[in-house]
């Protein structure tokens, strides 16, 4: 199991508890300090079933900035994830070929 997690995001961290206090762990990825590869991101909407710009943050202010009203393709999307990492939406819980974002953090029940 793995988690895309933000140490300042309260639903990361609500999500990691719950996926601890059922004697789970999970591999703690730091996206935004190693934001994943177009690779990853490509398997990571796949394994969510969503389009990538369905997993953007489009409240961040750098989204406002530079792309709120854009039409990009689903490439153009993960790039933009890719070069702003803060713009993807947290936490993602993935276990196998099965994925969740933890918004609300308890649909990671759904995974356990």
């Amino acid at each position: 199991m793995k988690i895309y997690y933000n140490t300042r995001c309260s639903k990361c961290r609500e999500t990691l508890k719950l996926i601890e206090s059922k004697g789970k762990s999970a591999e703690i990825v730091d996206y935004l300090n190693h934001p994943p590869t177009l690779e990853t991101m490509q398997g990571i909407v796949k394994v969510l079933g969503i389009k990538p710009e369905e997993l953007l943050r489009k409240k961040e202010p750098v989204f406002i900035e530079k792309y709120k009203g854009k039409i990009l393709s689903d490439y153009e999307w993960l790039e933009v994830m890719i070069q702003n990492p803060q713009l993807i939406e947290r936490p993602i819980v993935i276990d196998g070929n099965k994925a969740i974002i933890g918004r609300p953090p308890e649909r990671v029940l759904d995974l356990l």
